[in-house]
């Protein structure tokens, strides 16, 4: 930015700056002031008086124009990639005068979007304007924005006056979720786990150490899981909730986000490696609950987090390289995502991978099953493939 640049903006900020117009008009002004010293004719120093006195007007009202202006933003819903981000803010006139030809600009993180502006003919007194725009959002996130210029030159249209005003915004942009219609590295692990599931009722069946704990009895309730001891004590059925109900078909999906993922080599493919595996992490996460899992999601800066709306909220703030602020890796089954192909043969048994990899990148050894994600190939179709790459042990 040039000098003259920074300084017309500093004045436009805290002051008013000339516009076109005002340049011409001031150029005139000094031009017949100049010519009635020289001349001494008196109907030049009423023309060049009249011109002064219409610019110092047309510094002030400008400034004026902008006081007593509130902005109120409504709250952000929050939307899936591709989507369109609504935003809306509630622009209020407090004083008993009409606010005439006001350009806003809401300023937009530069990642997001470039700012985007609007005019305001008029806002009658002591009555509000409400400004939606829509912007359609290419990349997931939580984006925060606060600031909202106002910009007029009215009434004269002689100087521009520009002032800042607050109102916080927060975005959040959720990662893509893929409509799955198979994906048999899950459902591979539903099958473990169905087997595990089915040995350990044979196991409750002949033994009562497995008790988790006790609740009220529900309709539909085996009667021989009754605690009848402790129904006499309470004087209602108590039913012995057993830990194996709650972890047959449990899954935890884990996002490699500590280390630094290595961007793709070849520029022309649009999505980065880490990108597609949150998109992943998204989409298994939803196939997984729709058929029934006990699914779960970590990541290295927030740990285990469950639940729709937290899992999404999750992937969207989720950056590779974060600071590890999470325990350590849970003793069950997991779905690792990742691009380091080392920690593959220390996964825990039953547990199944998706790895990102170059081509000089090529894993050696694995304990479990899993499948290569190649970039440059339909993420959808991938992860619904047979698992056939499944590298053994040495």
């Amino acid at each position: 930015m040039s000098i003259a640049k920074r300084i017309a903006d500093w004045l436009e900020t805290h002051w008013v700056t000339p516009a076109y117009s005002g340049w011409l008009l001031g150029g005139l002004s000094l031009f017949f002031f100049i010519s009635a010293t020289n001349t001494l004719a008196g109907w030049l120093y009423v023309i060049s008086g009249i011109s002064f006195a219409l610019l110092s007007i047309a510094a002030i009202l400008p400034e004026r124009m902008l006081r007593r202006i509130q902005l109120q933003r409504c709250p952000i819903a929050p939307v899936t990639v591709g989507d369109q981000l609504t935003v809306e803010l509630v622009v209020a006139n407090k004083t008993k005068q009409p606010k005439l030809l006001i350009q806003i600009q809401d300023q937009l993180p530069f990642v997001l979007a470039p700012p985007v502006s609007a005019a305001i003919e008029m806002i009658a007194p002591h009555s509000s304007y409400h400004w939606v725009y829509q912007q359609t959002v290419e990349r997931r996130g939580i984006y925060r924005w606060h600031t909202v210029n106002l910009r007029t030159a009215a009434p004269l249209g002689l100087f521009w006056c520009r002032r800042s005003q607050t109102a916080a915004a927060i975005a959040v942009v959720y990662p893509t979720v893929l409509p799955l219609t198979q994906c048999p590295l899950v459902d591979a692990i539903g099958r473990d786990a169905s087997l595990q599931f089915t040995r350990d009722r044979h196991a409750q069946n002949a033994s009562e150490g497995l008790t988790r704990s006790l609740r009220p009895y529900r309709w539909g309730d085996p009667i021989r899981f009754v605690h009848w001891r402790t129904s006499a004590r309470y004087g209602e059925l108590r039913v012995r909730e057993l830990e194996t109900f709650i972890s047959g078909q449990e899954l935890i999906i884990c996002l490699d986000s500590a280390m630094s993922w290595q961007p793709e080599l070849d520029p022309s493919h649009s999505i980065e490696p880490f990108e597609q595996a949150v998109v992943a992490a998204a989409s298994l996460y939803f196939y997984a609950t729709r058929h029934n899992f006990s699914v779960r999601l970590w990541t290295a800066g927030t740990g285990l987090v469950q639940g729709s709306q937290a899992v999404l909220e999750t992937l969207a703030a989720v950056q590779a390289g974060e600071d590890v602020r999470a325990e350590q890796l849970p003793d069950a089954p997991l779905l690792w995502l990742t691009q380091n192909p080392v920690g593959l043969t220390t996964l825990p048994s039953g547990s199944r991978w998706l790895l990102w990899t170059m081509a000089q990148l090529e894993p050696t050894v694995a304990s479990s099953p899993g499948l290569l994600i190649q970039p440059d190939a339909p993420l959808q179709l991938q992860l619904q493939r047979t698992v056939e790459k499944q590298l053994q042990a040495e």
